[in-house]
């Protein structure tokens, strides 16, 4: 008999439900399995990256093959307690002296995030993407989280509740997020890409090994767009370069997420070296459909025939997968060597996986657990045999 609050252990692999806490080791690509990886490591033409936002899930990835980072949400960071409230006085300040002054104390947080993923991946490539969520997500929402943070900015709370307020949006997916923040606010991507240079340098003098850095400009519709904040990024790399003595090798890049910058691909990759396709957002811009709001209708929609899959799982080839190719085709025209990703969760799924081979991309990213499934999807692609959906 158990109840509330006892431990349990579940075995997946065999079915077992144990009584208590089992000690526990982590998994290896070992044997059999690893002789398994090591042949489709050889069959295989695309690389295979992972979504690693903290130094444990790029250990983790390093362990199960991965070629590098191919996105890292630097949101994440943002919000861990410690630094919540320093992110919420940044987002409600009113003037830019004092936004200014809170990013001057999240500069080093973020430098030291950045040293510690770099030397973990020692030469890798990595992609770091400037802040994209809406900055409504940032805002504080209870009586005492505001009244928490007009302390810290000596300040009204009335004031500051008024503030956030006008901040808080109706569609905040559709809203103040991606690049227009760094727009708006050119001194949160200058603090962005300084921790990011700043940090290259650090991580080069105790590794020995140059970053592979690449810089990703979230939620481009426009060339102007990428064009006003990649001045600010490579500006704070010279400064950066002029201030160490030490020259730093990069790239700047966009995620194409809307269908928009799929079909002015040919113009966007004028200035974009390379192209990331962010395909969560992508599904949704394409279908009108917001991935957080689907699961009460879209079981319905594939027990009726509506849909052969949740196109949030495996790729829609017909829609999505069109406008990827597109872009793909229409950025290479422009820039032959461009190279091409995608960062959306279906970079583990295998008939996704699959597609991305069949169009010539350059490597697939996922979460850190799905990498050994991605490299052996790559290889089965490679080497033509049907794949077909983990769903």
């Amino acid at each position: 008999t158990f109840k509330t609050g006892d431990v349990i252990t579940i075995d997946g692999s065999m079915g077992q439900v144990l009584a208590g806490r089992m000690p526990m080791i982590e998994p290896e690509l070992s044997g059999e399995f690893g002789t398994l990886m090591g042949w489709a490591d050889e069959a295989r033409k695309i690389g295979v990256r992972v979504n690693a936002d903290t130094p444990e899930d790029a250990r983790t990835a390093i362990k199960f093959g991965a070629e590098g980072i191919g996105l890292c949400r630097t949101e994440h960071m943002f919000f861990e307690e410690t630094r919540i409230r320093t992110v919420r006085e940044m987002i409600l300040a009113e003037e830019e002296q004092v936004r200014r002054a809170a990013l001057s104390r999240l500069l080093p947080m973020q430098r030291a995030d950045f040293i510690e993923l770099f030397e973990i991946m020692k030469g890798l490539p990595v992609t770091i993407r400037l802040l994209d969520p809406p900055l409504h997500e940032f805002l504080p929402h209870t009586t005492a989280e505001i009244e928490e943070v007009a302390r810290a900015m000596n300040t009204d709370p009335r004031r500051l509740a008024d503030r956030a307020r006008e901040l808080a949006e109706f569609n905040p997916m559709l809203g103040f997020r991606g690049c227009r923040i760094a727009i708006a606010y050119p001194e949160i991507a200058e603090m962005q890409a300084r921790a990011i240079f700043e940090a290259a340098v650090e991580a080069q003098k105790r590794t020995g090994e140059a970053v592979g850095l690449e810089v990703m400009v979230p939620l481009i519709a426009t060339k102007a767009e990428l064009d006003l904040v990649k001045a600010r990024i490579d500006a704070t790399a010279q400064a950066v370069m002029r201030e160490t003595g030490k020259k730093l090798t990069y790239q700047v890049g966009t995620m194409i997420e809307l269908p928009r910058a799929c079909l002015l691909a040919g113009d966007i990759a004028k200035s974009a070296e390379f192209f990331s396709f962010g395909t969560n957002d992508l599904t949704q811009t394409t279908y009108g459909i917001s991935r957080d709001d689907a699961a009460s209708f879209l079981g319905a929609y594939v027990a009726k025939g509506i849909l052969e899959i949740d196109p949030f799982i495996s790729l829609d080839r017909e829609g999505v997968g069109e406008l990827v190719k597109i872009g793909v085709e229409r950025g290479r025209k422009t820039r032959r060597d461009l190279k091409v990703g995608i960062c959306g969760e279906h970079g583990g799924d295998p008939a996704s996986v699959a597609f991305c081979h069949e169009i010539g991309l350059n490597y697939v990213s996922c979460s850190p657990y799905r990498v050994p499934i991605a490299r052996l999807a790559a290889a089965q692609a490679a080497l033509g045999k049907q794949v077909t959906s983990t769903a």
